[in-house]
């Protein structure tokens, strides 16, 4: 029963190493703070906000794949993909999370442009699901918006509202004048491209109900196909860290997150770009 209840409330992101549920963002921030660099931008990056995807040069995609806390029912599933365009990128998101007895979907639509040489406008829309087989499910339609700027060259900015009205699961009546509502998320981030081996980001994270949290992580390649990034999130005093390796256009990450009292969450992350190698 205890395991049951702790699959259950992680499940509504109560908790959870992230501090989030698959409403937004479930592989943030492993893969999430690279929406701050232009250099370490990749298929993935938008999943921490849309507004990254204006930076996308190539078509990419991109899973990533969590056991949390090492529990089989607590598995969770980021898939994303980016595609550039003449009238600006496309990206499309994938969550998964849960088990047979409970689960949520998430499954999103980005849209994002350059502004100019400073400014990239980004938006994404959603539409979410959970199911309790035994109860019966609800799923609504919400959006989120993004901005970044570039500063300098290597200083990029940026903000994500995520949900800032409606995403109400249900419909209104007399026994449920007031449906669910998915919670609204405001975040503010900043990332430094020290070079194209050292990047360092940090975002403060204000979801509706919640204390804010900061959330600081960074990268370093020590080789030309190898990397590690480092990190930690405030809330819940939890860290997390991985490695990854490049070979031509595939990318492989080995992650984990650590809870101090929920315990481990291994991840692994697999990108494909689609950009043609020279000769």
């Amino acid at each position: 029963m205890k395991r049951f209840l702790l699959i259950l409330l992680n499940g509504f992101g109560i908790s959870a190493l992230h501090a989030q549920s698959v409403r937004y963002s479930m592989a943030q921030p492993y893969t999430g703070l690279s929406a701050y660099s232009i250099l370490q931008n990749d298929a993935m990056s938008f999943t921490g906000n849309p507004a990254a995807l204006a930076q996308t040069t190539h078509a990419g995609a991109g899973v990533f794949g969590e056991r949390r806390f090492m529990l089989k029912e607590n598995s969770a599933y980021t898939l994303g993909a980016a595609f550039p365009t003449r009238l600006g990128n496309l990206g499309l998101q994938l969550n998964y999370a849960g088990f047979a007895n409970f689960n949520e979907i998430n499954t999103g639509l980005a849209y994002a442009k350059r502004l100019g040489k400073w400014v990239d406008v980004g938006a994404q829309f959603n539409y979410y699901r959970y199911a309790i087989p035994a109860y019966g499910n609800a799923s609504t339609f919400h959006f989120a918006l993004g901005l970044l700027l570039h500063v300098t060259d290597k200083l990029h900015a940026g903000i994500h509202v995520y949900n800032p009205v409606g995403g109400r699961l249900g419909k209104s009546s007399s026994s449920n004048p007031k449906p669910e509502k998915i919670a609204s998320a405001y975040k503010m981030g900043m990332g430094y491209d020290a070079s194209d081996k050292f990047f360092i980001a940090t975002e403060v994270v204000k979801e509706e109900d919640k204390p804010v949290n900061v959330v600081c992580g960074l990268q370093y390649r020590f080789a030309k196909q190898f990397f590690a990034r480092a990190g930690f999130l405030s809330e819940s005093s939890s860290l997390f860290a991985g490695a990854g390796m490049s070979w031509k256009n595939l990318r492989l990450d080995v992650s984990a997150g650590y809870h101090p009292r929920l315990g481990f969450s291994p991840g692994l992350l697999l990108l494909l770009n689609f950009k043609k190698k020279a000769q």
